[in-house]
């Protein structure tokens, strides 16, 4: 009988310990996954600081735009029309991806990006490839991580497709309705968006009722 008791307390002991162990990775785990998260927003960030020493309105265009984007996710998931098709995971996803749209724009040339004006034909034809600029130089990253990258290849997809429309008259594929992905849709809204409620030298803007 001692045997036995002894036998059952040190069963009860050892299920002890791997709740315990079990619990401690679980907390390390968690800690990680925030420590993670911490530094994409931070990276995020930084790389939105780097787009405003080339051009400060780009850098106070990403954060109003991922803003933007956040708020366009969580309306639409609400819209019947969209059941199912945007988890609080996939809106997390493209508003923190969402910064990085426009990171392309590096690799513009300053006459073209910061010019006060309108551009004529070929400068915008050169701007137009900061969509492949940007989405090149994340496929890029993604390859030196050796493994898939969720939001890599979301972010990838709105640096590319951001300028897409519906119609198929968009930049740069061409692509129309339901070819473009959803993220990349969503951060067309907030891009023109924001384009219209931001004045330039060349335009006023747009009241929120117009």
């Amino acid at each position: 009988v001692l045997a036995r008791v002894r036998t059952q307390i040190e069963a009860y002991r050892e299920r002890s310990r791997l709740r315990a162990r079990h619990a401690d990775l679980a907390h390390e785990l968690g800690e990680r996954m925030a420590e993670s998260l911490l530094a994409r927003r931070v990276g995020m960030r930084a790389l939105a600081h780097l787009a405003e020493t080339r051009d400060p309105e780009t850098g106070n265009h990403i954060l109003r735009t991922q803003g933007y984007v956040r708020e366009i996710a969580l309306a639409l998931r609400e819209d019947p029309a969209w059941a199912g098709r945007l988890a609080e995971h996939d809106i997390e996803l493209i508003a923190e991806s969402a910064p990085l749209h426009d990171i392309g724009k590096v690799g513009i040339p300053d006459r073209i990006l910061l010019k006060p004006g309108p551009l004529d034909a070929d400068e915008w034809q050169i701007m137009r490839t900061h969509t492949t600029i940007g989405a090149r130089a994340i496929e890029l990253a993604e390859e030196d991580m050796a493994q898939k990258v969720e939001f890599l290849a979301v972010a990838k997809q709105i640096a590319l497709s951001h300028h897409e429309r519906w119609d198929g008259r968009g930049y740069p594929q061409g692509l129309a309705g339901d070819e473009i992905p959803i993220a990349a849709r969503i951060m067309a809204v907030a891009d023109v968006f924001d384009a219209l409620i931001t004045p330039r030298v060349y335009k006023r803007a747009l009241g929120f009722d117009e």
